[in-house]
């Protein structure tokens, strides 16, 4: 397969590398849909480096109602891998971006500027944001010294050089990300670098007494390949969009960066830990656990926010662009100890090692009552959609369909009244993570029962296993204009798997 379905702008990417058939994603229980590309640099010994923090992004300038941000996109030799420099395409040339710590209810303007030498888009994923500034796949940025080589697609809202977003921020507290979104070519920029973190304060959470400070931790979880010489691999199509054909299932790489670094080490003391994940891979999944008890993750937050009462998991799966907000308490072991988060879908493959230093004062709590936020129960007489997710068999389509067609732009899936709750239902072929753009939706049912273990609170994007049907309530509201539902393996998106549905 050639995925030459649209002429494009094309991303420079590395060559395949030596290659072990992982799972597919056809099973029902959670597992890795993808092949393994390995790397061809010498890896270094785990637990060897710090784990970075990513720095927060100060404004250049306020009023009354909001804080305005400048970020420039360009390229960066960054020392990823011991002894090897990595060109990243980052957001401030940063791996990952500067972290956005705002208020709800505050607008954060941003100018993008671009200088690299490809278009890009910017989403914030998660955010409750007018269509303008939501990150469709055609409204691109093109570099601020002209038009790159190869061509690009007519069709959306083009910017040179610099574009700027408006994010009201009008929602709960919460974890949300922002990543390149640009049409056909998002999981290769993706993969160079191009997503960064976007945390919402607000009263509500503030009043709890949760670990804060430096014992509020981002994590951000992503899987790369490296070649000799320490630049990223990525098994980019020849001629086109898209990927090696071997590869339409999905990226799956053999070096876990946290915060970007591989495989870090971090001291904590023996107290609670408010631990904030993120899964930025482009396919691979994680059922975090660790190495030796007896902590645990007791949740206390999703996609979209807090929970209404925290929720105990002895293991943590997580999708591609999930977040999940967890307590850990490290008083449970003795100084000097040492603790390991492990990935058990890869035969408890490590990810990040904990080292408990010392004892200390622990003034934080887990409360039993989280925030204002209630299950809803299912409304009688609404308007309720299907969304079949399936590889491509039709029209000479060989990528990843959504209600049996490729994303084209032009077409309008449905329409949504704003203030109206409707049921979606998503069904699969094989694993796909569902992100819905715009509006939080709470799971109602999964393969026909309750929902799942990692289900509970306001969700934007939701795991579906295999020849799965999960019921989803949603309502969208303030925001008319064109939205996306897609598939979050960013292989599947790349390859069509995305829908365009727009709010009236």
């Amino acid at each position: 397969m050639k995925m030459s379905r649209r002429g494009f702008l094309a991303v420079a990417g590395g060559t395949g590398a030596a290659l072990t058939l992982t799972n597919c994603g056809s099973e029902a229980k959670p597992a890795q849909a993808g092949e393994l590309l390995r790397s061809k640099a010498p890896l270094p010994e785990p637990f060897k480096v710090p784990l970075p923090i990513p720095p927060v992004k100060k404004p250049i300038r306020t009023d009354t109602n909001a804080d305005y941000y400048r970020v420039v996109q360009r390229k960066a030799s960054l020392e990823i891998l011991p002894g090897l420099k990595t060109e990243v395409v980052g957001y401030d040339g940063l791996l990952p971006g500067p972290t956005f710590d705002v208020r709800s209810g505050r607008t954060t303007i941003v100018e993008q500027v671009n200088e690299l030498d490809v278009s890009t888009v910017v989403h914030l994923h998660g955010g409750h944001t007018p269509a303008s500034s939501d990150g469709w796949p055609l409204d691109l940025l093109m570099p601020a010294d002209g038009e790159p080589s190869g061509h690009h697609m007519a069709g959306g809202d083009m910017k040179m050089g610099s574009r700027t977003y408006t994010y009201p921020n009008a929602q709960r507290a919460a974890m949300l990300w922002y990543h390149d979104h640009t049409m056909d070519y998002t999981a290769p920029q993706v993969y160079r670098g191009l997503f960064g973190l976007h945390i919402i304060r607000d009263d509500e959470q503030d009043r709890l007494p949760l670990p804060a400070g430096d014992r509020e931790i981002p994590l951000v979880i992503a899987d790369r390949a490296f070649a000799e010489d320490g630049s990223f691999l990525y098994p980019a199509a020849k001629d086109g969009p898209g990927v090696e054909t071997r590869y339409m299932e999905g990226v799956v790489a053999d070096v876990t960066l946290v915060n970007g670094a591989p495989w870090p080490m971090h001291e904590v003391d023996a107290v609670r830990y408010r631990l904030r994940f993120l899964n930025a891979s482009n396919a691979r999944r994680y059922e975090l656990a660790f190495d030796k008890g007896p902590a645990t993750f007791v949740q206390i937050g999703s996609d979209g926010g807090l929970l209404d009462a925290p929720v105990e998991h002895k293991t943590l799966v997580i999708a591609p662009a999930e977040r999940f907000d967890v307590i850990v308490d490290f008083s449970q072991y003795q100084p000097g100890e040492e603790v390991t988060l492990v990935n058990k879908l890869d035969n408890n493959a490590n990810v990040l090692r904990f080292k408990v230093a010392r004892k200390a004062k622990d003034d934080s709590s887990i409360p039993a009552k989280l925030s204002s936020y209630a299950v809803l129960p299912e409304p009688a007489g609404v308007v309720r959609r299907k969304w079949l997710f399936h590889r491509g068999n039709a029209n000479g389509h060989q990528g990843w369909t959504i209600n049996g067609k490729a994303f084209d732009p032009a077409v309008m899936q449905a329409q949504v009244k704003l203030d109206q709750f409707e049921i979606w239902s998503f069904v699969t072929d094989v694993h796909h993570p569902v992100h819905v753009h715009l509006a939080p939706f709470q799971v109602l049912s999964r393969g026909g029962g309750k929902p799942g273990g990692y289900d509970a609170g306001w969700k934007d994007t939701v795991d579906i296993r295999p020849a799965e049907v999960v019921d989803v309530l949603v309502r969208f509201s303030a925001h008319k204009g064109k939205y996306l539902i897609h598939c979050h393996n960013l292989e599947h998106e790349d390859m069509a798997m995305m829908a365009a549905f727009e709010t009236v």
